[in-house]
């Protein structure tokens, strides 16, 4: 019995610290179903959680997560990796994974990977011993030293942000070489031939980029003028592009940047320039970003549904974690080209 109240409480230990009993009493409600609120909110109406949250708040009571997670053998923790917090393209799908988590009952690790798989390797490995009860990581591209630790785990992984038919375990995104090629397809019904590209330096980046050099090869382009940039994409560094672009010397009817952030310091450079978008320049961009549908000219861009990456990518995954039926381990979430005024 005594065992079983130290399991309850961080501080159960200590005489005269609330328990789960003093909540119980406060809240009108039995210990079993607060044990459920905490441990399972998913399973509980809303009235019954405020109950327990406001008699919690009353008492002073302090769950023990660790020590519920001990008695089921569950962290309650999910631990995602991502390359950056400042990059605008991650931060909806974050935030609604980390929303659709807390739904179930899980708390999120949120760690900063970077962009080398050798970084990625070595701070999930360390993740690792922690026991996190699932993984999100971003892409599809590991070390394979990385990809047999997870496959000898066991932990249940969802890959974000990318697409392949053969993921570590489970997968949500979308095809960034489709993507590459609607881009292509969509700039050469509208006519433009001479293009330019002001491009981010990551590998998923270079997957779009690959998928319109094979939409434009057919009308006999083989390659396209690129300006390459460092992560994370920034205005300015699309305005450097821009001006590195021209200073080639070559005349250019299109530029093509691999986020909206990109696009719109090309914008910004023309507009400095007295280059007009897009009478004289059209523009395009990706990810569809919360500014690119207001902007003067509004931006030609590929939008992506961000948030939906991140509550699927929940939902799959807790339901592998506890046992449920998982329909498909791969989700397409899909992609929608959005013309607008720069091309």
């Amino acid at each position: 019995m005594v065992a079983r109240k130290s399991a309850q409480s961080t501080s159960e230990n200590r005489p005269g610290a609330p328990t789960l009993d003093d909540v119980a009493r406060v809240s009108g409600l039995s210990p079993i179903t607060i044990s459920r609120a905490l441990n399972h909110p998913h399973m509980v109406r809303p009235q019954t959680i405020e109950k327990v949250n406001a008699a919690i708040a009353l008492t002073g009571y302090i769950p023990n997560l660790l020590a519920g997670g001990l008695a089921s053998k569950r962290s309650k923790m999910i631990a995602v990796a991502v390359p950056q917090i400042n990059n605008a393209m991650f931060v909806d799908s974050i935030q609604a994974l980390s929303d659709q988590l807390a739904v179930y009952g899980y708390h999120m690790l949120l760690c900063l990977a970077g962009y080398a798989q050798q970084s990625e390797e070595q701070l999930v490995s360390a993740i690792l011993s922690r026991k996190p009860d699932g993984i999100v990581l971003t892409g599809i591209n590991h070390t394979q030293l990385l990809k047999k630790r997870l496959l000898l785990t066991g932990v249940p992984v969802v890959e974000i942000w990318d697409l392949t038919p053969t993921p570590i375990d489970m997968l949500v995104g979308f095809s960034h070489e489709k993507v590459g090629n609607d881009i292509a397809g969509y700039l050469m019904g509208k006519g433009y031939r001479r293009f330019g590209m002001v491009w981010a330096d990551d590998e998923r980046a270079e997957i779009r980029r690959q998928g319109i050099l094979a939409g434009v090869k057919p009308h006999g382009i083989t390659d396209i003028p690129i300006i390459r940039v460092p992560t994370p994409a920034i205005l300015e560094l699309g305005r450097q592009g821009l001006v590195q672009l021209m200073a080639t010397g070559q005349s250019f009817d299109a530029i093509i940047c691999s986020s909206d952030a990109l696009a719109q310091g090309v914008i910004v450079e023309a507009g400095i320039n007295g280059i007009s978008v897009p009478a004289e320049l059209a523009v395009m961009g990706f990810g569809d970003l919360d500014f690119a549908h207001c902007c003067s000219p509004s931006i030609s861009t590929v939008h992506i549904d961000k948030k939906a990456i991140g509550q699927r990518a929940a939902d799959i995954l807790i339901a592998k974690i506890e046992g449920r039926p998982v329909a498909n381990n791969i989700v397409d979430v899909g992609f929608k080209l959005m013309a607008r005024q720069s091309a």
